[in-house]
Order: C-alpha cells, then sequence, then structure tokens
C-alpha cells in the first residue's frame, strides 16, 4: 500500500523495566470524578459518569527520572493543571464488567490533563462542544506505564501535584466517585475498548492556573512521579 504522504508515527509510551514501548489508540478522559473537585467546579453529587477525548497525539510521553516540556498554549490567559492516574488497556471489549475490569488492564501512569479553563469556560456558557479547551497539542502529559503486577494497591493510593515545590493537589485515589472497574464498565458501553487504550480517571480538587516557567511534580503513589516544565 502507498501513501500520498509518509504517515505519523506511532504514539507510544515507555513501560517500567520493559524495552517495548505501549502504542496509544485512543485517550479518555473522565469529567468531574471526585466529588471535591465537582464542588469547586460548581456541582455536588454522585452524578453519572461522561467522558471526552483527546487525540493520542496530545501525549507528552516523559522517560523515568526525565523532566519532560510542555510550550504554554495559544489562545488561553488561564492554563490549568489536573493530576490523574491513567488506566493503560491491554485487553479490549464491549460491555465489559466491573468485575471483569482488571483482566483488561495492563497497566498505570501518572497523567496531566492540562485544561485552557477560560476557552473551556467560554465553551460551556454557549452551549458548545469544548474540545478546544481539552484537547489541544500537548495537553496529555504522561509518566512511564507500570505493569499491573508491579503497581501495588491503585486504588487506594496517594495522588498529589506540587508547583515549584508548592503543593497544590493532594488526595486518594479511594475517593473517586466511579472507581477505576465501574469507569471500565460504563466506558466499555459506550464504546468497544481497544488495546492501547489510554483512561485519564479524573483529577481531585485544588485545579489552579500555571504559567510559563512552571515546574510541575505529580505523583501517584507506587507509580513514580512526573515532571513538567511550562515553557
Amino acid at each position: 500500500m502507498s501513501f500520498v504522504f509518509p504517515p505519523m508515527p506511532t504514539v507510544s509510551i515507555p513501560v517500567l523495566g520493559q524495552p517495548s514501548h505501549f502504542p496509544v489508540h485512543r485517550i479518555y478522559c473522565v469529567g468531574r470524578n471526585y466529588e471535591e473537585h465537582a464542588k469547586e467546579m460548581g456541582f455536588t453529587g454522585r452524578e453519572p459518569p461522561f467522558f471526552f477525548l483527546k487525540p493520542a497525539d496530545t501525549l507528552v510521553a516523559v522517560e523515568t527520572g526525565q523532566t519532560g516540556q510542555m510550550p504554554y498554549p495559544s489562545l488561553t490567559q488561564n492554563l490549568h493543571h489536573e493530576i490523574e492516574l491513567v488506566v493503560a488497556i491491554g485487553k479490549g471489549g464491549r460491555n465489559i464488567l466491573a468485575a471483569d475490569a482488571a483482566q483488561h488492564i495492563f497497566g498505570y501512569a501518572v497523567g496531566l490533563d492540562m485544561t485552557r479553563r477560560d476557552l473551556q469556560n467560554e465553551m460551556k456558557k454557549q452551549g458548545r462542544p469544548w474540545c478546544i479547551g481539552k484537547a489541544f497539542d500537548h495537553s496529555a502529559p504522561i509518566g512511564p506505564i507500570t505493569p499491573i503486577g508491579q503497581a501495588g494497591d491503585v486504588n487506594n493510593a496517594n495522588i498529589s501535584l506540587q508547583v515549584n515545590g508548592a503543593k497544590r493537589q493532594q488526595s486518594n485515589v479511594a475517593k473517586l466517585i466511579w472507581n477505576v472497574a465501574e469507569t471500565i464498565e460504563h466506558l466499555s458501553a459506550a464504546w468497544a475498548l481497544q488495546p492501547g487504550d489510554l483512561i485519564y480517571t479524573g483529577t481531585p480538587e485544588g485545579v489552579a492556573a500555571v504559567v510559563s516557567g512552571d515546574l510541575l511534580e505529580g505523583e501517584v503513589a507506587g507509580l513514580g512521579s512526573l515532571r513538567i516544565l511550562i515553557k
């Protein structure tokens, strides 16, 4: 088969302790999945989960011990950080039961769902899709994937983010409104999950703005840390 121009290379993420990389298919994100974050965004209660997507090429994959770089994006004056546990799907499926979800997980990673909050809020006011606030270039930094067998008790892991050494976000994955297994059940009812899919599971409270020159360091216990410099 020939192409009219060379296809883009496969987007991939390093895997902890392995020479092989994890090829990425889609990026699904869960909105408002920690109660305190939902409150700070003006919502309350355990609403049904909802999802949005980012293109695979928005990833900024950072090797263990390295500091990744993210350029400050265009069109915004209010770039927010959102630290998240990321689930990497290794076995696809549709209508996966929560009880069977672990069989479909390859591993976990630390991720950032960077958000042009001013653009997102403006689109919300107008009742329009807010992809422009979420799915922009370099908006999904991520650290290496830790295989599930090496990740420990992820469902009860502390999750945190520091900016220039000062703590901004601090919570525990156990506080997810919809836990990882329930999220996979809901998500696979709407889309057929595929090997290579990533699920950004939501962010705790404490989201706030960052500017050029800020150093972000996010962590999920057992998965190491993710360091990103905003350029």
